[in-house]
């Protein structure tokens, strides 16, 4: 491998950033190791808690299993992992991620087969986010073992199945099909820390060189963007014209030449703005509350009980006599109806915003997908809020002091709310269409900013 690193790495000035991306190359085994190690864990996690009795009232985080790990995986693991990706990409799935590790491993001993055409259809991850996430409310997976291991070992087994059946060392579950996929690759557009692409290097390099096998199946000689890209660092160095490198966090979006794709711009506004804020706030909101009980009088009344029996399979919703905690099929419904219609509606009256302002600058470069973008630094301080209130919620229960907390709200708010009206400066400002209708553009956007910081502020102060 040393071999390897003087003979494709010529001796020359390299910054830290270039050597940690050579680093990465270099120790594939190490890297290995590690995601074994990691995908021990999870399982771990994932699977031991769900055969633990139901923690009794005293119990604490550290002296629980199942306390512990719930606390690990949802308080900690997964905040570690949105605040990773928009620091430094998509690093979780390139070098720590158990399923995409699992998934490449089997691929190689799988049936190899060609990537059929509906495998390959550009909104799969929209909607597995989507579907996942919705489920997951409906069965609690935040709150019990086996609703997460349904969910998340779901997942696994159908990215090994993936892998068996598709590629060859590929991770093709992970390219196409991952539900969390589309949310990394919003949030990893504003990572400070990337893999840049020199094209001209690339094209004039000469001499021998080795093949990268990029898991993901990336042209990386044309990549222009951190979306898809997993960060693993295997082609670091490649043709003397791939570096890990920093750069301003609102370069991509402002780059016009990177792409702004309709799919990323849907899962930021409906998936991360939409369908995931609801699924934060529903437990708190008064709106569902009441609706629920309105719509259980009216039931009552005409003497129609089906919607309030709670005889429902732990599967399908949440049913967990031991723990007096079980849904009625009217529960599953109007959280149905609230994630799903609230979701969507929010994410149209956030479109509102990009679709006014790309009217308003007549630019074909800015179209509402690229103006959408705008609003990534507000949808990863969104993502962060809410996946912290699970970690306050187990803080809280150790009594925990939690003063700082409001301030931290308000800040990390109110630095996505800026960041988002930068961007939209910026975007504005580069249209030639006058000061007045960039001003309009701006404004338009500052509804879009405005609401969701309306709605969070609800959530955390007045509910």
């Amino acid at each position: 491998m040393a071999e390897h690193a003087i003979r494709f790495y010529p001796e020359k000035p390299r910054g830290r950033l270039e050597k940690v991306g050579l680093f990465l190359r270099n120790n594939r085994r190490l890297i290995i190791s590690v995601q074994w190690l990691i995908v021990i864990l999870y399982a771990a996690m994932v699977i031991i808690p769900a055969f633990l009795p139901l923690p009794p009232e005293d119990a604490h985080i550290w002296d629980n299993l199942r306390l512990f790990a719930q606390f690990c995986f949802w308080g900690l693991w997964w905040p570690g992992v949105m605040i990773a990706t928009v620091t430094m990409g998509r690093v979780w799935c390139g070098l720590f991620c158990p399923e995409g590790a699992v998934s490449e491993w089997v691929s190689q001993y799988g049936r190899g087969k060609a990537l059929p055409r509906w495998l390959k259809w550009t909104g799969w991850p929209f909607v597995a986010f989507i579907c996942t996430t919705v489920y997951g409310q409906l069965v609690s997976v935040y709150e019990y073992p086996q609703a997460a291991l349904l969910v998340l070992g779901g997942s696994t087994v159908a990215a090994v199945v993936i892998g068996l059946l598709y590629g060859r060392e590929k991770r093709i579950w992970c390219r196409y099909l991952c539900p969390a996929s589309g949310v990394f690759a919003v949030l990893a557009k504003i990572a400070p820390l990337h893999y840049k692409v020199d094209r001209a290097a690339w094209d004039k390099h000469e001499g021998d060189f080795e093949p990268v096998n990029c898991a993901p199946l990336l042209d990386v000689r044309r990549m222009t963007s951190a979306s898809e890209c997993h960060a693993c660092g295997r082609c670091a160095g490649q043709r003397d014209a791939v570096t890990f490198s920093a750069r301003s966090p609102f370069a991509e979006v402002l780059n016009l030449d990177a792409p702004a794709r309709t799919p990323d711009a849907l899962t930021l506004l409906y998936g991360v703005l939409g369908v995931a804020t609801a699924a934060f706030q529903w437990t708190l909101s008064p709106w569902l509350l009441q609706a629920k009980i309105q719509a259980a009088e009216w039931l009552v009344e005409h003497d129609q009980f089906t919607l309030l029996d709670n005889d429902v399979p732990w599967w399908l919703l949440t049913h967990y006599p031991e723990a007096n905690d079980l849904f009625t099929w009217l529960d599953g419904s109007l959280i149905l109806a609230y994630l799903l219609g609230g979701g969507f509606l929010l994410g149209s009256l956030l479109l509102l915003g990009p679709l006014l302002a790309s009217r308003c600058l007549q630019t074909p470069a800015l179209s509402w997908q690229r103006l959408s973008l705008a609003l990534t630094p507000l949808a990863a301080a969104s993502v962060i809020l809410g996946l912290s209130m699970l970690t306050v919620t187990h803080l809280k229960a150790e009594h925990v002091w939690l003063g700082w907390l409001p301030y931290f709200r308000i800040v990390l708010l109110g630095a996505g709310c800026l960041g988002s009206l930068w961007l939209s400066l910026r975007l504005s400002a580069a249209a030639a269409t006058g000061l007045f209708k960039s001003g309009l553009a701006v404004a338009a956007m500052l509804w879009s900013i405005g609401l969701m910081a309306g709605i969070w502020s609800l959530v955390f102060f007045i509910w």
